[in-house]
């Protein structure tokens, strides 16, 4: 299982939580899990989201490197432009689960 994470800075995590939560459902799994953590699943990945103080912690998964590439793609694509006007930017680091 390959592995990535990416925490971004931002004092309304759970804002941006919902709103990937929400607006990735139509196109992939999605579920809410509290105010603090969510899922994304696509075919090939996976991204647990979760509101940590005023960052977004983002830890995806996947079995192979283009399902993880893809992932991280999806997800920090939109982060980025929903979070446009705070400059939000998301960079994923390929360290093991802690």
């Amino acid at each position: 299982m390959l592995y990535a994470r990416a925490e971004v800075a931002t004092p309304t995590p759970d804002r941006y939580l919902r709103q990937l939560v929400s607006h990735l459902g139509h196109k992939a799994t999605t579920e809410q899990l509290s105010d603090q953590t969510g899922t994304i699943a696509v075919h090939d990945g996976q991204c647990t989201l979760t509101s940590a103080g005023e960052r977004l912690v983002l830890e995806a998964t996947a079995d192979s490197s283009e399902g993880l590439a893809h992932i991280q793609d999806v997800v920090g694509r939109h982060l980025e432009r929903f979070g446009a006007r705070s400059a939000l930017r998301v960079e994923w680091t390929h360290d093991s689960p802690a």
